[in-house]
């Protein structure tokens, strides 16, 4: 008894630890099909009062969704018996015809090859006939209608260039980029290169340049020269100042006084302010 239980939990043990297989319809559950007024139960969402048809619940701007459902499709599916897709029918009596025999596809038969027209030779009659509207040439053409014949035709006909035997066709691929002048800047030292060519070229025509002729001064090149001259008017002093010398002298010598108010009259001219000082100079 001992070992037939052993054997019992044994074998539960293995049932337990086996997956549970599920089937397909578990894995892939087929699509809910609309509600009908026999799946409805009372405190459901699609409850309603008074008439209530089975058309109600195809219109999917009425049907509502179940709380933790998913929302009900409105239209109807074809039963389980039914096959989606295309069915083809069979017309060439499938694998067994194939194997019993071969259809051999039978050449049709060509028509003849229509030659061209002759518009030389037909203008060239109609021409020596007298005939130059162009009815009668319509009409002419009908009456004779001359036609190139083959050996006139393959002689009239371009033969086509000789081509070696290793020719390629098609358009050429495009060269690898050069990944290793891109890494080391090797168009920006050449295009550097080409500017300082430039430079140079140009500095070397510029020194060779011979200049004809005389420049001469013309009124704006000596009026932009030219500075207007001041007038130095002696300023005011009281009668009894007048013989009275400065207490203060700020210039070493007399030379660099005169030399400092020489500057200051040269740029009396285009100095603003009352006393000719600057804009920020007050008297």
């Amino acid at each position: 008894m001992p070992e037939a239980r052993s054997s019992c939990q044994d074998l539960t043990r293995w049932k337990k630890k086996q997956p549970v297989r599920r089937t397909v319809s578990q894995i892939c559950p087929p699509p809910r099909r609309p509600l009908t007024v026999a799946d409805i139960r009372p405190g459901m969402e699609n409850e309603r009062l008074g008439v209530v048809r089975d058309s109600m619940f195809q219109n999917p701007l009425i049907v509502k969704a179940e709380l933790g459902k998913p929302r009900e499709r409105s239209c109807s599916l074809p039963g389980i018996n039914f096959n989606y897709g295309l069915y083809i029918r069979g017309l060439d009596g499938g694998v067994p015809e194939a194997i019993g025999h071969w259809d051999v596809f039978k050449q049709q038969p060509t028509c003849p090859h229509e030659l061209t027209r002759d518009y030389i030779a037909m203008n060239r009659g109609a021409v020596k006939a007298g005939l130059v509207t162009a009815r009668e040439n319509f009409l002419y053409r009908q009456l004779n209608d001359i036609r190139i014949s083959d050996q006139d035709d393959r002689r009239l006909r371009r033969e086509l260039p000789s081509l070696p035997p290793n020719m390629t066709f098609g358009v050429r691929a495009r060269p690898s980029t050069p990944f290793f002048d891109l890494l080391q800047h090797r168009y920006q030292q050449l295009w550097v290169q080409e500017q300082k060519a430039t430079q140079k070229a140009v500095k070397l025509e510029k020194k060779h340049k011979v200049i004809l002729g005389k420049l001469y001064e013309t009124r704006s090149s000596q009026l932009r020269k030219y500075k207007p001259p001041v007038e130095l008017g002696a300023l005011w002093h009281m009668p009894h100042f007048q013989k009275v010398g400065p207490h203060l002298d700020t210039f070493p010598t007399e030379a660099d006084r005169q030399k400092a108010f020489k500057a200051h009259r040269e740029e009396h001219a285009v100095r603003q302010g009352t006393l000719r000082m600057g804009n920020y100079s007050h008297p």
